[in-house]
This record gives C-alpha cells, structure tokens and sequence, in this order.
C-alpha cells in the first residue's frame, strides 16, 4: 500500500495529477481543492495517497493535507458514495464548508456537489454528523495551508513543498509556516517570504 509520494509534479489535469517519483510516474485523482493548492509542474511536491483497490480496479487518490485524505475516507464510507463522487464533494466544498454542511445537517449545501443527490445527502448527514468532531478543529488550520484563500494558500502549499525538499520533515515545516502566516496578521506572504520566516522558525 502507498502511504504518501514525495517527488517531481509532472502533469497537472482535469481531476488528476502525475509525480514522478523513483523515474515512474504515477497518477493519482485529485480535487480542485488540492489541484489548486499545488504548485508549478516540475516542483518538487508530496502529496497523502489513499491506494484504492478492488478485484478489477486499482487507483491513486492524492490529497495536500490529511485533513483532506480523512475527509475522503469518512465519505467513501457512506453507501453510495464512491471515489470519485467523494472528490466531487471535496471539490465543490472546502474541508471547513464540508465539516459545517454535516454538522448542520445543511443537506441543501451537500447537494451543490455533482452525483450527491439530497437523498446521498441526506445520508452522508445521518452517517457522519456524529464523526465530524474530531476533524471541526483541523480543518481551519488545514485550509490554510492548502488554499481555501486562493493565492496565499498555493504559496504556503509551495512554500512547503520546498521546504520539504531541503529535507525538514513535514510537520515541522507546517508548524513553521502556521507560525508565519499567523504573524501575517491578515497580509499574504509571497512563497520567498514564507520560506525564510519558516527557516527562521526551524532554525
């Protein structure tokens, strides 16, 4: 099973992404959230792999944060529910609008998403109302750091990257960035700017 893949961003699509990684490429689907949260092709990136296999099939899904993966993985619980309907989801809604939409039990928001009918809805509500909890508290932190803000986000989402391939490990480096942007206070770092406050903070 593949966990996460650390490596070279060598396409970017319609829903898809393709890194190279030990010179194979491998593909993986992806949401428009996590889509625009990547950077330029030939940067250095890595992405959380959800291995999806049945007796016929056998894909990648790839997400900028575990939030996002965790997401993916409660939705896919839920019958009715695929793989690439849960995408659908994760792209018309941001893992804050998502986690609220449940919790609220907003059926009407859940419907915007494409293949989620109110009575998929209604039962992504009823199943996971209780499991959202945990992930209400992450997911501010999460949209951050994958681009629910647009640009800034893609800059602290290659900012990251970067880091990354200078060899910190990835939690450090996300600490070291939320402290950035917090001391921000509102403004938007370019990617240059959040690397040297992130080596600071690491250093």
């Amino acid at each position: 099973m593949i966990a996460y893949l650390r490596g070279t961003l060598a396409e970017k699509g319609a829903g898809h992404v393709i890194i190279e990684a030990g010179g194979v490429g491998y593909i993986a689907g992806v949401s428009a959230q996590t889509l625009a949260a990547l950077p330029d092709t030939g940067t250095a990136v890595r992405l959380d792999i959800f291995h999806h296999r049945t007796e016929a099939d056998e894909r990648l899904f790839g997400f900028a944060t575990t939030v996002e993966k965790q997401l993916f993985e409660k939705l896919i619980t839920v019958k009715g529910v695929g793989p690439k309907v849960a995408l659908g989801v994760l792209s018309a809604l941001d893992g804050p609008q998502l986690v609220r939409s449940i919790t609220t039990q907003d059926v009407g928001a859940l419907s915007t998403a494409p293949g989620i009918g109110r009575k998929t809805a209604e039962r992504i509500v009823l199943e996971l109302s209780d499991k959202m909890t945990e992930l209400s508290g992450q997911t501010a932190g999460a949209s951050a750091e994958t681009g629910s803000s647009g640009g800034a986000g893609r800059a602290a989402a290659e900012a990251l990257s970067a880091l990354e391939a200078l060899g910190y490990r990835r939690a450090a480096a996300e600490k070291a960035l939320q402290a950035v942007l917090n001391a921000a206070e509102g403004g938007r770092p370019d990617v240059q700017a959040l690397i040297k406050g992130a080596l600071r903070q690491l250093s």
